[in-house]
């Protein structure tokens, strides 16, 4: 029987601390504080938990905490909203660039879309015919 919380399933096999970092919005240390909160061991597996704690798990993490799409759409409007007063940080998430102030010279290619790949002698795969 596969769980589902704020829209998502719930891995089986895995520990319930582990298995409820799979909800965008819980981590592990968010997990460990909801787990002491319904008072459920962290190393039971998902699969041995009753249906009374699922839904405590459930009812804690759906009620209380910012999850999932709820998250997500805060997230681009705090992002829409600092590209619309005009900030530096706006301007560097409209640019696709590093917004921290890392730097960006050497690194943060795959941010730039500058990937390159290593170079590769010219002999031909030994499986190719010649």
């Amino acid at each position: 029987m596969a769980i589902r919380i704020a829209g998502v399933t719930i891995p089986n096999e895995k520990r319930v601390e582990i298995a409820l970092t799979y909800i965008f919005g819980i981590g592990q240390f968010k997990a460990n504080a909801i787990l002491k909160l319904a008072k459920v061991s962290p190393d039971v597996r998902v699969k041995d938990l009753t249906d009374d704690q699922a839904n405590k798990l459930r009812d804690l993490i759906e009620k209380q905490n910012k999850v999932e799409g709820e998250l997500r759409r805060e997230i681009s409007a705090n992002v829409k909203r600092l590209k619309e007063i005009g900030s530096y940080r706006g301007s560097r998430h409209a640019k696709s660039l590093p917004t921290r102030g890392q730097r960006t010279k050497t690194n943060s290619r795959t941010v730039r879309h500058n990937i390159r790949k290593t170079a590769t002698s010219g002999k031909k795969p030994s499986a190719e015919k010649t």
